[in-house]
Protein backbone atom coordinates (compact mmCIF):
# COMPACT_ATOMS: atom_id res chain seq x y z
CA UNK A 1 0.00 0.00 0.00
CA UNK A 2 1.36 3.30 -1.14
CA UNK A 3 1.96 6.30 1.09
CA UNK A 4 -0.98 8.46 -1.46
CA UNK A 5 -3.57 5.84 -0.31
CA UNK A 6 -2.64 5.35 3.16
CA UNK A 7 -4.17 9.56 3.59
CA UNK A 8 -6.93 8.59 1.33
CA UNK A 9 -7.77 5.97 3.71
CA UNK A 10 -7.22 7.98 7.09
CA UNK A 11 -9.48 10.87 4.93
CA UNK A 12 -12.26 8.38 5.00
CA UNK A 13 -11.82 7.37 8.51
CA UNK A 14 -12.06 10.60 9.39
CA UNK A 15 -14.76 11.29 8.08
CA UNK A 16 -16.24 7.89 9.10
CA UNK A 17 -15.96 9.01 12.64
CA UNK A 18 -17.58 12.25 12.20
CA UNK A 19 -20.63 10.76 11.00
CA UNK A 20 -20.92 8.38 13.08
CA UNK A 21 -20.36 11.01 15.79
CA UNK A 22 -23.24 12.66 14.74
CA UNK A 23 -25.98 9.62 13.78
CA UNK A 24 -25.21 8.05 17.31
CA UNK A 25 -24.64 11.40 19.13
CA UNK A 26 -26.81 13.84 17.29
CA UNK A 27 -30.11 12.45 18.75
CA UNK A 28 -28.95 12.50 22.50
CA UNK A 29 -27.93 16.46 21.82
CA UNK A 30 -31.31 16.81 19.97
CA UNK A 31 -33.19 14.51 22.96
CA UNK A 32 -31.51 17.24 25.04
CA UNK A 33 -32.84 20.02 23.24
CA UNK A 34 -36.48 18.82 23.16
CA UNK A 35 -36.71 18.07 26.64
CA UNK A 36 -39.13 20.80 28.04
CA UNK A 37 -41.27 20.66 24.77
CA UNK A 38 -41.94 17.05 24.82
CA UNK A 39 -42.50 16.48 28.28
CA UNK A 40 -45.95 17.39 30.58
CA UNK A 41 -44.46 16.19 34.06
CA UNK A 42 -41.63 15.10 35.87
CA UNK A 43 -42.18 11.15 35.04
CA UNK A 44 -42.07 11.96 30.95
CA UNK A 45 -38.72 13.67 31.98
CA UNK A 46 -37.14 10.97 33.21
CA UNK A 47 -38.41 8.81 30.70
CA UNK A 48 -37.08 11.24 27.63
CA UNK A 49 -33.85 11.00 29.69
CA UNK A 50 -33.63 7.54 30.28
CA UNK A 51 -34.49 6.58 26.80
CA UNK A 52 -30.64 7.49 25.65
CA UNK A 53 -29.37 6.69 29.58
CA UNK A 54 -27.86 3.08 28.41
CA UNK A 55 -25.94 4.91 24.97
CA UNK A 56 -25.11 8.42 25.67
CA UNK A 57 -21.83 8.17 27.03
CA UNK A 58 -20.64 4.92 24.48
CA UNK A 59 -22.31 7.53 21.62
CA UNK A 60 -20.21 10.48 22.93
CA UNK A 61 -17.00 8.45 22.30
CA UNK A 62 -17.62 8.89 18.36
CA UNK A 63 -16.29 12.64 19.08
CA UNK A 64 -13.25 11.52 21.19
CA UNK A 65 -11.88 9.18 18.94
CA UNK A 66 -12.75 10.53 15.63
CA UNK A 67 -12.77 14.61 16.17
CA UNK A 68 -11.73 15.69 19.48
CA UNK A 69 -8.21 13.70 20.15
CA UNK A 70 -7.71 10.22 18.41
CA UNK A 71 -7.86 10.04 14.64
CA UNK A 72 -7.05 13.99 14.07
CA UNK A 73 -4.53 14.07 16.98
CA UNK A 74 -3.12 11.64 15.34
CA UNK A 75 -3.27 11.34 11.80
CA UNK A 76 -3.80 14.94 10.91
CA UNK A 77 -1.52 16.84 13.60
CA UNK A 78 -1.14 19.98 11.50
CA UNK A 79 -4.84 20.15 11.41
CA UNK A 80 -5.30 19.39 14.78
CA UNK A 81 -3.05 22.76 15.84
CA UNK A 82 -4.25 24.97 13.64
CA UNK A 83 -7.88 24.13 14.01
CA UNK A 84 -8.04 23.44 17.71
CA UNK A 85 -5.90 27.14 18.11
CA UNK A 86 -7.53 29.05 15.99
CA UNK A 87 -11.35 27.90 17.68
CA UNK A 88 -10.03 27.92 21.10
CA UNK A 89 -12.53 29.56 22.87
CA UNK A 90 -15.49 27.83 21.07
CA UNK A 91 -13.76 23.78 22.12
CA UNK A 92 -13.45 25.46 25.48
CA UNK A 93 -17.26 26.27 25.74
CA UNK A 94 -18.32 23.22 23.73
CA UNK A 95 -16.17 21.15 26.61
CA UNK A 96 -18.31 23.15 29.04
CA UNK A 97 -21.29 22.00 27.31
CA UNK A 98 -20.50 18.33 27.19
CA UNK A 99 -19.20 18.28 31.15
CA UNK A 100 -22.96 19.22 31.41
CA UNK A 101 -24.10 15.87 30.23
CA UNK A 102 -22.82 13.70 32.85
CA UNK A 103 -23.92 16.02 35.64
CA UNK A 104 -26.70 16.40 34.59
CA UNK A 105 -27.94 13.13 33.83
CA UNK A 106 -26.23 11.73 37.48
CA UNK A 107 -27.64 14.45 39.86
CA UNK A 108 -31.29 15.38 38.08
CA UNK A 109 -32.47 12.60 40.17
CA UNK A 110 -30.46 12.38 43.05
CA UNK A 111 -33.20 14.16 44.88
CA UNK A 112 -37.27 14.85 44.48
CA UNK A 113 -37.56 18.05 44.77
CA UNK A 114 -38.65 19.90 41.53
CA UNK A 115 -36.87 23.05 42.07
CA UNK A 116 -33.37 21.04 41.68
CA UNK A 117 -34.40 19.04 39.05
CA UNK A 118 -35.72 21.61 37.01
CA UNK A 119 -32.12 23.59 37.00
CA UNK A 120 -30.42 19.72 36.40
CA UNK A 121 -32.97 20.26 33.02
CA UNK A 122 -32.20 23.53 32.40
CA UNK A 123 -28.12 22.20 32.47
CA UNK A 124 -29.44 19.18 30.13
CA UNK A 125 -31.14 21.69 27.39
CA UNK A 126 -27.93 23.35 27.58
CA UNK A 127 -25.64 20.55 27.31
CA UNK A 128 -27.63 19.94 24.02
CA UNK A 129 -27.86 23.51 22.35
CA UNK A 130 -24.32 24.44 23.30
CA UNK A 131 -22.18 21.56 21.32
CA UNK A 132 -24.93 21.85 18.99
CA UNK A 133 -24.24 25.45 18.15
CA UNK A 134 -20.29 25.09 18.33
CA UNK A 135 -20.06 22.01 15.60
CA UNK A 136 -22.83 24.14 13.51
CA UNK A 137 -20.62 27.30 13.33
CA UNK A 138 -17.07 25.07 13.42
CA UNK A 139 -18.30 23.18 10.12
CA UNK A 140 -19.21 27.09 8.84
CA UNK A 141 -15.82 28.26 9.69
CA UNK A 142 -14.09 26.10 8.68
CA UNK A 143 -15.87 26.10 4.85
CA UNK A 144 -14.94 30.14 5.00
CA UNK A 145 -11.31 29.45 5.97
CA UNK A 146 -9.36 29.90 9.07
CA UNK A 147 -7.67 32.74 9.61
CA UNK A 148 -4.22 31.12 9.58
CA UNK A 149 -0.94 30.66 7.33
CA UNK A 150 2.34 28.66 8.09
CA UNK A 151 5.84 30.97 8.04
CA UNK A 152 8.43 29.36 6.22
CA UNK A 153 9.54 27.59 9.57
CA UNK A 154 6.11 26.07 9.86
CA UNK A 155 5.29 28.53 13.00
CA UNK A 156 1.68 29.38 13.00
CA UNK A 157 0.33 32.86 12.94
CA UNK A 158 -3.50 33.43 13.34
CA UNK A 159 -5.15 36.83 11.76
CA UNK A 160 -9.14 38.00 12.28
CA UNK A 161 -11.79 35.91 11.50
CA UNK A 162 -13.87 37.57 8.28
CA UNK A 163 -17.85 35.99 8.94
CA UNK A 164 -20.36 35.82 5.63
CA UNK A 165 -23.74 35.91 7.93
CA UNK A 166 -25.45 34.75 5.80
CA UNK A 167 -23.82 31.03 4.96
CA UNK A 168 -23.05 30.97 9.45
CA UNK A 169 -26.40 31.33 10.26
CA UNK A 170 -28.00 29.10 7.72
CA UNK A 171 -25.28 26.72 8.40
CA UNK A 172 -26.21 26.62 12.34
CA UNK A 173 -29.90 26.77 11.24
CA UNK A 174 -29.49 23.58 9.71
CA UNK A 175 -27.50 21.82 12.59
CA UNK A 176 -29.98 22.82 15.25
CA UNK A 177 -33.14 21.45 12.87
CA UNK A 178 -31.59 18.96 12.11
CA UNK A 179 -30.08 17.51 15.36
CA UNK A 180 -33.73 18.34 17.09
CA UNK A 181 -35.40 16.28 14.13
CA UNK A 182 -33.15 13.18 14.78
CA UNK A 183 -33.71 13.11 18.17
CA UNK A 184 -37.54 13.72 17.43
CA UNK A 185 -37.15 10.57 15.31
CA UNK A 186 -35.44 8.31 18.15
CA UNK A 187 -38.20 9.46 20.60
CA UNK A 188 -41.20 8.26 18.38
CA UNK A 189 -38.77 5.23 18.01
CA UNK A 190 -37.79 4.56 21.74
CA UNK A 191 -41.04 5.68 24.04
CA UNK A 192 -44.33 5.80 24.34
CA UNK A 193 -47.08 7.90 25.35
CA UNK A 194 -46.83 12.03 25.41
CA UNK A 195 -43.41 12.47 24.20
CA UNK A 196 -43.98 10.11 21.66
CA UNK A 197 -46.49 12.01 20.50
CA UNK A 198 -45.48 15.37 20.66
CA UNK A 199 -41.65 14.55 19.46
CA UNK A 200 -44.16 13.39 16.10
CA UNK A 201 -45.45 16.28 15.47
CA UNK A 202 -42.19 18.41 15.86
CA UNK A 203 -40.64 15.95 13.29
CA UNK A 204 -43.17 16.49 10.71
CA UNK A 205 -42.95 20.65 11.64
CA UNK A 206 -39.34 20.40 11.44
CA UNK A 207 -39.02 18.11 8.38
CA UNK A 208 -39.62 21.00 5.65
CA UNK A 209 -37.88 23.68 7.72
CA UNK A 210 -34.56 21.37 7.42
CA UNK A 211 -34.55 20.88 3.94
CA UNK A 212 -35.36 24.65 3.33
CA UNK A 213 -32.16 25.24 5.93
CA UNK A 214 -29.64 23.04 3.78
CA UNK A 215 -30.90 24.18 0.66
CA UNK A 216 -30.01 28.00 2.17
CA UNK A 217 -26.91 26.90 2.87
CA UNK A 218 -26.01 25.64 -0.13
CA UNK A 219 -27.24 28.71 -2.23
CA UNK A 220 -24.95 30.70 -0.02
CA UNK A 221 -22.05 28.38 -0.40
CA UNK A 222 -21.98 29.79 -4.04
CA UNK A 223 -20.99 33.32 -2.67
CA UNK A 224 -17.54 31.97 -0.71
CA UNK A 225 -14.11 31.16 -1.87
CA UNK A 226 -13.17 27.90 -3.03
CA UNK A 227 -9.72 26.56 -3.81
CA UNK A 228 -7.81 24.29 -6.25
CA UNK A 229 -4.73 22.27 -5.49
CA UNK A 230 -2.29 22.74 -8.59
CA UNK A 231 1.66 21.50 -8.64
CA UNK A 232 4.56 23.84 -7.46
CA UNK A 233 5.68 25.63 -10.45
CA UNK A 234 6.22 23.01 -13.54
CA UNK A 235 6.07 20.50 -11.11
CA UNK A 236 2.85 18.43 -11.19
CA UNK A 237 1.58 18.00 -6.86
CA UNK A 238 2.53 14.20 -6.13
CA UNK A 239 0.03 13.16 -3.58
CA UNK A 240 2.77 10.04 -2.32
CA UNK A 241 5.26 12.67 -1.60
CA UNK A 242 5.90 13.35 2.03
CA UNK A 243 5.54 17.42 1.59
CA UNK A 244 4.59 20.64 4.19
CA UNK A 245 1.94 22.65 3.36
CA UNK A 246 3.95 25.40 1.67
CA UNK A 247 4.99 23.21 -1.02
CA UNK A 248 1.98 22.95 -3.08
CA UNK A 249 0.17 25.51 -5.29
CA UNK A 250 -2.92 26.53 -4.82
CA UNK A 251 -5.42 29.10 -6.90
CA UNK A 252 -8.94 30.39 -6.36
CA UNK A 253 -11.49 28.46 -8.05
CA UNK A 254 -14.75 30.40 -10.05
CA UNK A 255 -16.99 27.48 -9.36
CA UNK A 256 -16.64 28.01 -5.28
CA UNK A 257 -16.24 24.88 -3.49
CA UNK A 258 -18.94 22.92 -5.95
CA UNK A 259 -16.09 22.21 -8.44
CA UNK A 260 -15.54 18.57 -7.17
CA UNK A 261 -19.63 18.31 -7.77
CA UNK A 262 -19.53 19.97 -11.47
CA UNK A 263 -16.52 17.50 -12.65
CA UNK A 264 -18.11 14.47 -10.96
CA UNK A 265 -22.13 15.15 -11.38
CA UNK A 266 -22.92 11.52 -9.85
CA UNK A 267 -21.77 13.26 -6.13
CA UNK A 268 -24.63 15.30 -6.82
CA UNK A 269 -26.66 12.49 -5.11
CA UNK A 270 -24.93 13.22 -2.10
CA UNK A 271 -26.44 16.72 -1.64
CA UNK A 272 -29.87 15.54 -2.95
CA UNK A 273 -29.84 13.33 -0.28
CA UNK A 274 -29.29 15.34 2.45
CA UNK A 275 -32.02 17.45 1.25
CA UNK A 276 -34.79 14.51 0.91
CA UNK A 277 -34.00 12.12 3.50
CA UNK A 278 -35.33 15.01 6.24
CA UNK A 279 -38.65 15.03 4.20
CA UNK A 280 -38.87 11.20 4.05
CA UNK A 281 -38.40 11.20 8.10
CA UNK A 282 -41.46 13.90 8.05
CA UNK A 283 -43.81 12.12 6.21
CA UNK A 284 -42.66 8.68 7.91
CA UNK A 285 -43.79 10.64 11.48
CA UNK A 286 -46.58 11.76 9.96
CA UNK A 287 -47.49 7.86 9.49
CA UNK A 288 -46.41 6.99 12.52
CA UNK A 289 -43.54 4.96 11.11
CA UNK A 290 -40.86 5.99 14.23
CA UNK A 291 -38.06 3.98 13.13
CA UNK A 292 -38.37 5.03 9.49
CA UNK A 293 -38.58 8.44 10.66
CA UNK A 294 -35.25 7.57 12.45
CA UNK A 295 -33.56 6.27 9.84
CA UNK A 296 -34.42 8.97 7.63
CA UNK A 297 -32.77 11.57 9.80
CA UNK A 298 -29.75 9.49 10.45
CA UNK A 299 -29.15 9.62 6.56
CA UNK A 300 -29.93 13.48 6.48
CA UNK A 301 -27.39 13.89 9.14
CA UNK A 302 -24.78 11.39 7.51
CA UNK A 303 -25.37 13.07 3.90
CA UNK A 304 -25.18 16.84 5.03
CA UNK A 305 -21.48 15.90 6.03
CA UNK A 306 -20.42 14.07 3.79
CA UNK A 307 -21.66 16.78 0.98
CA UNK A 308 -19.31 18.76 3.07
CA UNK A 309 -16.26 16.84 2.78
CA UNK A 310 -16.90 16.30 -1.08
CA UNK A 311 -17.21 19.87 -1.56
CA UNK A 312 -13.80 20.12 0.35
CA UNK A 313 -11.78 17.58 -1.18
CA UNK A 314 -8.93 17.35 -1.14
CA UNK A 315 -8.82 20.41 1.61
CA UNK A 316 -9.84 19.41 4.86
CA UNK A 317 -8.88 23.04 6.44
CA UNK A 318 -8.62 26.29 4.16
CA UNK A 319 -6.88 29.44 5.37
CA UNK A 320 -8.69 32.62 4.48
CA UNK A 321 -5.37 35.00 5.32
CA UNK A 322 -2.53 32.62 2.64
CA UNK A 323 -4.67 30.26 0.06
CA UNK A 324 -1.25 27.61 0.44
CA UNK A 325 -0.79 27.91 3.63
CA UNK A 326 -4.44 25.33 3.28
CA UNK A 327 -4.32 21.88 4.85
CA UNK A 328 -5.02 19.25 2.55
CA UNK A 329 -5.22 15.19 3.23
CA UNK A 330 -1.97 14.89 1.47
CA UNK A 331 0.05 17.65 3.28
CA UNK A 332 -1.12 17.72 6.81
CA UNK A 333 -0.87 14.18 7.46
CA UNK A 334 1.57 11.90 9.77
CA UNK A 335 4.25 10.01 8.40
CA UNK A 336 4.02 6.76 6.37
CA UNK A 337 4.54 4.45 9.51
CA UNK A 338 2.55 6.16 11.76
CA UNK A 339 -0.43 5.92 9.47
CA UNK A 340 0.17 2.76 8.74
CA UNK A 341 0.49 1.18 12.50
CA UNK A 342 -2.42 3.32 12.73
CA UNK A 343 -4.10 1.59 10.49
CA UNK A 344 -3.49 -1.71 11.77
CA UNK A 345 -4.93 -0.98 15.08
CA UNK A 346 -8.23 -0.05 13.67
CA UNK A 347 -8.50 -2.60 11.90
CA UNK A 348 -9.09 -4.70 15.01
CA UNK A 349 -10.25 -2.05 17.43
CA UNK A 350 -12.85 -1.03 14.73
CA UNK A 351 -14.86 -3.94 14.27
CA UNK A 352 -14.72 -4.32 18.40
CA UNK A 353 -16.20 -0.95 18.77
CA UNK A 354 -18.80 -1.78 16.03
CA UNK A 355 -19.95 -4.77 17.40
CA UNK A 356 -20.22 -3.81 21.21
CA UNK A 357 -22.43 -0.87 19.73
CA UNK A 358 -24.31 -2.80 18.12
CA UNK A 359 -24.68 -5.39 21.02
CA UNK A 360 -25.78 -2.66 23.85
CA UNK A 361 -28.06 -1.24 20.98
CA UNK A 362 -29.93 -4.97 20.86
CA UNK A 363 -29.74 -5.61 24.31
CA UNK A 364 -31.64 -2.18 25.34
CA UNK A 365 -33.97 -2.77 22.11
CA UNK A 366 -37.81 -2.09 23.07
CA UNK A 367 -39.91 1.17 23.82
CA UNK A 368 -39.76 2.52 27.19
CA UNK A 369 -42.71 3.78 29.38
CA UNK A 370 -44.12 5.35 32.17
CA UNK A 371 -45.06 1.96 33.95
CA UNK A 372 -41.00 1.23 33.57
CA UNK A 373 -39.65 4.51 35.13
CA UNK A 374 -42.08 4.19 38.16
CA UNK A 375 -41.38 0.85 38.52
CA UNK A 376 -37.45 1.24 38.50
CA UNK A 377 -37.48 4.46 40.08
CA UNK A 378 -34.19 3.87 41.65
CA UNK A 379 -32.32 2.19 39.20
CA UNK A 380 -32.78 4.71 36.62
CA UNK A 381 -31.63 8.39 35.60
Amino acid sequence: MDYATLKLIWWALVLFMMVGFIVMDGFDLGIAMLLPVVSKDDDDRRLVINSVGPVWEGNQVWLIAGAGAGALFAAWPLVYAAAFSGLYIPMVVLLLGLFLRPVGFDYRSKLADLVWRRWWDRALVAGGLIPALILGAAIGLVMEGLPFRFDTALRLHYGAFDFHWGWLLSVLATAISLLLLHGAGFLQAKVTGTPALRARGIAILLAPLVSLCYLLAGWHLVDLQGFQLTGVGTQPFDPNAAISPLMKGVIPHAGGWLRNYFDYPLLWLVPIIGALAPLVSGIASWLERGRISLLASAIACAAMLCSVAIALFPFVLPSSLDAVSSLTLWDSTSSYKTLAIMFGLVLVLMPVNLGYTGWVYRVVRGKLDRARIKRDSHQLY
